[in-house]
């Protein structure tokens, strides 16, 4: 205790905050990466004139109470209050659309990667770049704005993402890490960098309307991991403790996106490694030996925070539905007078799924509570169908929701494992999905045919990785690379749990996904039909 202690008084420690879709979190980590404190700090995106979006004041009120609540964690667990750390870092859901004036005034409200309203333009430069560019990247949402004339483009200085955002307000630095930015526009991993050709030729296509500005003139700097992001400003420093005891000076590593603190999280940097990564969105990364044979409007390409090209299969939607429904059994159980912890509520709905039949009864779901990119759909409603005569019990009726969490990601892993035959060692799974041990796991590894490991951190996700980010720039040695720092000095003790796939659950699996995707014009009729 007393070398933790010291080892927070003289900020022998990283600190990494994520802004999830749902929940932002904070973790603390010591030298080995070893959590020793964690907060966070609930709150939901609002869908505001057909925009899902989060205000510039729930950014900052929710940056504070996340730190607020770590900082409560060291103080209770260690009777300390640390005023320092070796390094920080920022992480954020990737994509969408922030743009700011040269004086860091936000000119349109923040678009989520939740938003769908970007088809005309994603279509346009894919077919421009021969490079697939989902709905949701920033430069999507950005050609969107110019093919609508948006007022605000005149006085652009900075179009960005939000763990770029934040990272900006911290230290006044313009810059991201090479993994988010892959998702900002398309990378050339062997210069990291934005593709040269591709920015030359967006600039071509946007001559016409004489901007001040190029492309390169307002995204922000790539910068890949182990590099200095700058260090927080006494301004940054206010932003994130209120009680003004947080010193400046702190260096910062390059912000990054979910995907690639997932990564990270999972010691699946290095080439042949995959995870997916289950939570309010839902997305599979495998790093490739060598590029995709063709272009695939389902899988995304972006790298990992060190320049590997990955190909993900990205779900917009993964345990939203699956939560309210959890949440509603809940509401039944405290009127009946069972008022339960939802840990014990999760873990009880879940293992009972166990016992259904393995392809669900016959049961379909649709957890879409925004479009679904992967079914090329823009928007979303939660369906729940069953026919007369399936087996409609309780076991089923959550296996379909855990199935249908991951069912649309299947489908961009089947496209990769089955049609591009791509190459994985391992497959490591993380996020809120997998904390009830055993359920999930078990039915991702019927998923992709192979087995599945789970990490005793894998419930911590996103947010350690990013703190391991943020260790990384402290503790690596001269040239030595970010995978080998994760497995030598990380994960080489760390305890895990592999499941190997069961036949009859592939099976089963397999009959559920050949529904799902024979049901999908249900799921457009009720888009199409169910209007608010």
């Amino acid at each position: 205790m007393s070398d933790v202690k010291e080892a927070i008084r003289s900020g022998k420690t990283a600190l990494g905050i994520e802004f999830g879709s749902t929940n932002i979190k904070s973790v603390l980590v010591g030298e080995k990466g070893e959590v020793l404190a964690t907060g966070s700090y609930g709150w939901e995106n609002s869908l505001i004139d057909g925009i899902w979006t989060y205000s510039r004041e729930e950014i900052l009120a929710g940056l504070k109470g996340c730190y607020a609540a770590m900082i409560q964690d060291v103080q209770k667990k260690y009777d300390i209050i640390p005023d320092t750390y070796g390094a920080l870092g920022i992480s954020a859901m990737m994509h969408g659309y922030i743009a700011l004036d040269k004086d860091g005034n936000l000119l349109s409200p923040f678009q989520t990667w939740r938003n769908s309203n970007t088809q005309q333009a994603a279509d346009e430069l894919t077919e421009l770049f021969d490079f697939n560019i989902p709905l949701r990247w920033t430069i999507a949402h950005l050609y969107q704005c110019v093919l609508d004339q948006e007022e605000h483009l005149k006085d652009v200085a900075f179009v960005t993402t939000l763990d770029s955002y934040v990272h900006y307000l911290l230290t006044g630095e313009k810059y991201t890490g090479v993994g988010d930015a892959s998702g900002i526009f398309p990378i050339d991993s062997s210069t990291n960098d934005y593709d040269q050709v591709m920015v030359d030729k967006f600039d071509a296509l946007i001559a016409k309307y004489n901007y001040s500005w190029k492309l390169r003139d307002v995204l922000p700097k790539v910068l890949v991991a182990g590099e200095n992001a700058g260090t927080l400003t006494e301004d940054g420093a206010k932003l994130l403790d209120e009680t003004g005891t947080l010193k400046a000076g702190i260096p910062m590593v390059p912000s990054e996106g979910d995907a690639g603190t997932g990564m990270v999280a999972t010691n699946s940097c290095a080439v042949r490694t995959g995870n997916v990564s289950a939570g309010t969105s839902t997305f599979a990364m495998l790093v490739c030996e060598k590029p995709l044979q063709k272009m695939y409007r389902e899988i995304d390409m972006v790298t990992t925070p060190t320049g590997y090209p990955v190909a993900m299969s990205h779900a917009n939607n993964g345990t939203s539905d699956l939560n309210a429904w959890v949440g509603l059994f809940g509401e039944f159980a405290k009127l009946a007078g069972f008022v339960m912890e939802p840990g014990d509520l999760y873990r009880l709905l879940y293992e009972n799924s166990l016992t259904g039949d393995k392809d669900c009864g016959g049961m379909m779901s649709y957890g879409y509570y925004s479009g679904e990119g992967i079914t090329h759909l823009n928007e979303g409603r939660p369906l729940f169908l069953r026919q007369p005569d399936s087996n409609f019990n309780l076991a089923n009726f959550m296996r379909a929701h855990l199935y249908s969490s991951l069912g649309a990601v299947k489908l961009g892993l089947d496209i990769l494992l089955k049609e591009e035959k791509v190459a994985v060692d391992r497959i490591m799974g993380h996020g809120g999905l997998f904390k009830t041990k055993g359920v999930a796991q078990r039915y991702l590894a019927a998923a992709v045919h192979a087995p599945v490991s789970v990490l005793e951190t894998a419930g911590e996700g996103g947010p350690w990785g990013m703190a391991l980010l943020a260790l990384y720039l402290i503790r690596k040695e001269e040239g030595e690379s970010l995978e080998d720092f994760l497995e030598k000095k990380i994960f080489a003790d760390m305890a895990s749990e592999t499941v190997e796939p069961d036949q009859a659950d592939i099976d089963g699996f397999e009959a559920f996904t050949a529904r799902y995707s024979a049901c999908i014009p249900a799921e457009k009729a009720a888009v199409d039909t169910l209007k608010a």
